[in-house]
């Protein structure tokens, strides 16, 4: 969530990687970045596997996928009370918490969650991402409720990681910022999209922001509407495209991603690489947007660019 001007070999097992590209058909679709329960249980003692559970630290301590390691926010997040909420620390900071966890320049990264927290998990992703590991970095579809419900092995053991060391390739411009958006709101080929609820970017609730409503010409996609309920589990691509397709994002788009706060837009922000897009987190969301008068926010109807979950 920055207010100011933000200064974030790969090893193949059995599925190829490819960096993002902006157009988003059939071919482009980023595979690797979805691994099921089966893939992780395959390679579950590979050396190169790096698991790292999100969610509740005492749920961790009580089960957990083997060997998998746990991830605080407050580690990858400045802290709270300073400044906008739930910003990217330093590089170098970031770069000391995931090498405590055991990456390195090796490392296949999978990131699932104990529960529900799939926003969360995403926002690791992205921090991956930001670092520069996005391209061998994925998520566990359906987190660690679909590990279980298949009856696969979990445990209370905590497993020290060895220390890992990998080398930082950061993209800054993965992150953007008021400037960013405020430059590129009218500009043909990129898609803003705002990943709240309905009702706070119809502006019906402010969501404790000074301003409710939304940045003008964003589209609509809440977060919950790309994952299944109750197992979070994500929708197929060819519902996710004719979710983007409805709120009005062409295939072409470069799509840049904001919410509250930076948490929920993360879970876009994975769906928009997943499905081949250009995409880029607006870190300081709407509660960076909402605090600049000069900016214009607009309300509206529910419309047909409204998706709902």
């Amino acid at each position: 969530m920055k207010r100011h001007a933000f200064v974030f070999l790969a090893l193949t097992l059995l599925v190829g990687f490819a960096p993002a590209v902006s157009m988003a058909d059939d071919n482009k679709v980023q595979t690797s970045l979805i691994v099921s329960t089966e893939w992780v249980s395959k390679h579950l003692n590979d050396d190169a596997l790096v698991l790292l559970h999100v969610g509740d630290k005492d749920e961790y301590l009580a089960a957990h996928i083997p060997g998998a390691q746990f991830v605080a926010l407050p580690d990858i997040s400045t802290p709270r009370g300073q400044g906008l909420a739930l910003e990217l620390p330093p590089v170098d900071q970031l770069k000391a918490t995931f090498e405590r966890l055991g990456v390195t320049d090796k490392s296949r990264v999978v990131v699932y969650f104990g529960k529900d927290w799939v926003t969360p998990t995403a926002r690791v992703f992205m921090t991956l991402d930001y670092l520069g590991l996005g391209d061998r970095t994925s998520i566990l579809d359906g987190g660690l409720p679909a590990w279980r419900a298949e009856k696969r092995p979990v445990t209370a053991e905590l497993r020290a990681p060895k220390r890992g060391s990998f080398t930082l390739r950061p993209n800054p411009k993965l992150v953007v910022d008021a400037a960013w958006i405020s430059a590129n709101l009218n500009h043909a080929g990129v898609a803003i999209v705002d990943a709240r609820a309905a009702k706070f970017y119809t502006g019906a609730e402010a969501g404790q922001m000074p301003r409710a409503g939304h940045i003008p010409g964003a589209k609509s996609i809440p977060f919950s509407s790309v994952v299944e309920d109750p197992t979070n589990k994500f929708k197929s691509v060819e519902v996710l495209r004719g979710l983007f397709n409805a709120a009005g994002v062409k295939q072409r788009d470069t799509v840049a991603t904001y919410c509250h706060i930076g948490q929920q837009a993360s879970l876009l922000y994975f769906v928009a690489r997943y499905l081949g897009y250009e995409a880029h987190l607006y870190d300081g969301s709407f509660e960076d947007w909402s605090h600049r008068p000069e900016l214009p926010v607009e309300k509206s109807a529910e419309t047909k660019t409204v998706v709902k979950p």
